[in-house]
């Protein structure tokens, strides 16, 4: 079973993490894609106190290095979980746009299962800030495990 696992380090990710752990197959082997996001940083156009591009390149790495951490933190939680098993794991840390890299993602990786933790948003906020499981859960070329709190 090929499985891609997006987090961004919340609890609601780390309660999809145990989750994913139940889809390791007993016999066979599983492939996990395990991805976080490091967020664009965009300067702002008429920044009034004078930010130097250093701090934007530095806010910049702090967060990719975040998203790493993220990643790292899951593949070591799904190998504790996953001890005894016949799981390959890789990891992606991207930028761009989240909603659409985990379906494209999903898509080169050809995942047969998508696991994403919700952050139970409600309506009003869904609408707002834009929901990524609902996004994938539309989108995705594959089945799409949300997993709630």
């Amino acid at each position: 079973m090929k499985i891609l696992l997006a987090t961004d380090g919340s609890e609601y990710s780390r309660q999809a993490i145990d989750k994913c752990a139940y889809f390791v197959a007993p016999e066979g082997k599983t492939e996990i894609l395990i991805m976080s996001a490091a967020e664009n940083v965009t300067p702002i156009a008429a920044e009034p106190f004078g930010v130097s591009n250093q701090y934007y390149a530095e806010v910049a790495a702090d967060l990719r290095k975040q998203a790493k951490n993220n990643v790292d933190d899951a593949v070591e939680l799904i190998r504790g979980k996953c001890q005894g098993q016949d799981v390959e794991i890789t990891t992606e840390v991207f930028q761009g746009n989240v909603k659409e890299e985990i379906v494209e993602a999903a898509k080169r990786f050809g995942a047969e299962l998508i696991v994403v933790g919700s952050h139970g948003y409600g309506f009003l906020s869904r609408v707002l800030l834009g929901s990524v499981s609902d996004f994938v859960v539309h989108h995705a070329p594959c089945s799409v495990l949300v997993v709630r709190s």
